[in-house]
């Protein structure tokens, strides 16, 4: 007999299979020695009273053996030589996911991506952190696995509604990544395993006959009558077909390139702020009410927080426990932080992105010149002042948390996981005043909900600004192309429709999926 069972134990029995057993023997009147197998199929924490305990869903096996089931079925990737062919240009979740669901449709990919492969891309970025030098087309916003690769790799989406999130990551696991994936609430692969990963995938794209051109930046989109035919590259060579444009949030030079092209944009709002880093031990102490942390069974905690200040939203986005914070620039002349976790989330500190919301109509009048690319130039804006604030160099500009909030100068910083260094600044004085000050507001809130979590042990460093897309690309809401170009499929971060690696990697199945439906329709 096969049984599903929900359960709430405590940390050090959920750490147990014996313990686990033990507890359904106990609880359920079942003979400890019938137990053949026990399947987690979901896990999740609950902190929100003092003993935390942990809900499992599990699947026991009793009297009959444990089956070696998948969790999610495997997807057969068949071979697509000779087929008709589709071009995506970029090879983040939504580019990866757009090419490998084409596959499974009968077509063949041409996938282009402006950066190098994701184990090249990891030698640029360790360069930035080390020597300061960035290459502006191999970074932590540019390269195979897009900018998720290399900050965190967190799977958490709440866009349950548009596709199967349990696919997603099922084809995650398929490539290599853990199965924990598929049972967490909060499923997170870190950023020194999804390489292998984003990797795996390549190889199936490549094995079942589709294509992938690295270093090979997309320069123009070719339309005729409304349809798009093809792309030229900065390379020289030029590729036919429909277009999946899944460039990520951060290449201005495409939206620059579509604004003059003439292709019909939208100024999107988007968030700015800071990246707020803490001990972890702060963070553990206030999430699991605990002066002594989280202990020997718990992970390193998070935090969610979200307000309103002045009629706009301000949150924590982004969250990394153990982890570091980033400079996720991408132009030699900027300065721009993240953050992410290894998979152990093993480090000392915790960071989030600390922003404001932010809407076209907010920025001052000198931008209104920009039209739609107007948040764009004001990110741009953002990131300029903080590099020159910074000396011209990526040795980030920070203060202490409460310092910011009490408008004081910072006498020193406490160490950080910021590798180029952190330097005192004054960023609640330099800092566009609608955004500084609706951070001071929102950062006494969640100090009067979290006590402890507004302290001088807890530093802010700027900026942060590259948190979603500044310029949405319309596209028809149901055949998913542009509204006025035929053959162009606007798709993921980039084009204002996702949020995260999952959300982006369903947005990247649905446009493969409305491209191929159109490829069915009679010219």
């Amino acid at each position: 007999m096969i049984k599903e069972l929900q359960l709430r134990v405590s940390p050090r029995t959920a750490a147990s299979m014996s313990d686990i057993a033990q507890h359904l023997a106990k609880h359920n009147e079942i003979p400890v020695n019938s137990i053949q197998g026990i399947r987690v199929l979901k896990r999740s924490i609950d902190a929100r009273q003092r003993n935390v305990v942990i809900n499992l869903k599990v699947r026991v096996y009793i009297d009959e053996p444990m089956t070696q089931d998948y969790l999610v079925p495997p997807i057969e990737y068949r071979p697509v030589d000779g087929k008709r062919q589709a071009i995506v240009v970029g090879m983040g979740p939504g580019g990866l996911f757009a090419a490998l669901r084409l596959i499974e449709l009968g077509i063949k990919p041409i996938v282009l991506e402006r950066g190098k492969d994701v184990m090249q891309r990891r030698i640029d970025a360790s360069r930035i952190q080390r020597e300061g030098i960035v290459d502006p087309e191999s970074n932590y916003c540019y390269g195979e696995g897009g900018a998720g690769a290399y900050s965190d790799g967190k799977l958490y989406t709440r866009s349950k509604k548009r596709g199967s999130v349990d696919r997603v990551l099922g084809i995650f696991v398929q490539h290599g990544a853990r199965e924990d994936i598929l049972i967490d609430a909060h499923p997170h692969i870190g950023s020194d395993k999804l390489p292998a990963v984003i990797k795996s995938m390549r190889e199936t794209i490549i094995r079942c006959g589709g294509e992938v051109h690295f270093q090979t930046r997309v320069t123009r989109i070719m339309v005729d009558n409304g349809k798009v035919t093809g792309v030229e590259t900065a390379t020289g060579e030029s590729f036919d077909g429909p277009v999946i444009l899944a460039t990520g949030h951060s290449a201005r030079d495409v939206y620059q390139m579509l604004n003059d092209s003439g292709i019909t944009l939208e100024a999107k709002g988007i968030a700015v702020g800071v990246r707020l880093e803490h001990p972890q031990r702060i963070i553990d102490q206030i999430q699991y009410h605990s002066v002594l942390g989280r202990g020997e069974y718990l992970p390193a905690a998070e935090y969610n927080f979200v307000t309103q200040v002045d009629h706009r939203g301000v949150y924590s986005f982004c969250m990394c426990p153990g982890g570091f914070v980033v400079p996720a620039v991408s132009e030699p002349d900027g300065l721009v932080v993240n953050g992410m976790s290894p998979s152990n989330r093993g480090s000392h500190w915790a960071n989030s992105g600390m922003v404001v919301e932010l809407h076209p109509e907010d920025l001052p009048n000198e931008f209104s010149k920009y039209g739609v690319l107007s948040m764009m130039k004001f990110q741009e804006e953002m990131e300029r002042r903080a590099f020159v604030e910074a000396g011209n160099s990526l040795i980030a500009g920070a203060q202490r948390m409460k310092d910011f909030v009490d408008g004081k100068p910072s006498r020193n910083i406490p160490p950080s996981s910021y590798l180029p260094g952190v330097q005192t600044s004054r960023l609640d004085l330099w800092m566009p005043p609608f955004v500084a000050n609706r951070l001071r507001k929102g950062f006494k809130i969640f100090g009067k909900n979290a006590r402890g979590f507004l302290t001088n042990d807890a530093v802010v460093i700027g900026v942060e600004t590259r948190t979603s897309s500044p310029v949405r690309i319309p596209r028809d809401a149901a055949l998913l192309h542009h509204i006025s170009i035929q053959g162009l499929y606007p798709c993921g971060e980039g084009a204002g429709y996702a949020g995260g690696i999952v959300s982006s990697a369903i947005d990247g199945e649905r446009c493969a999926e409305a491209l191929a439906e159109a490829l069915k329709q009679p010219n």
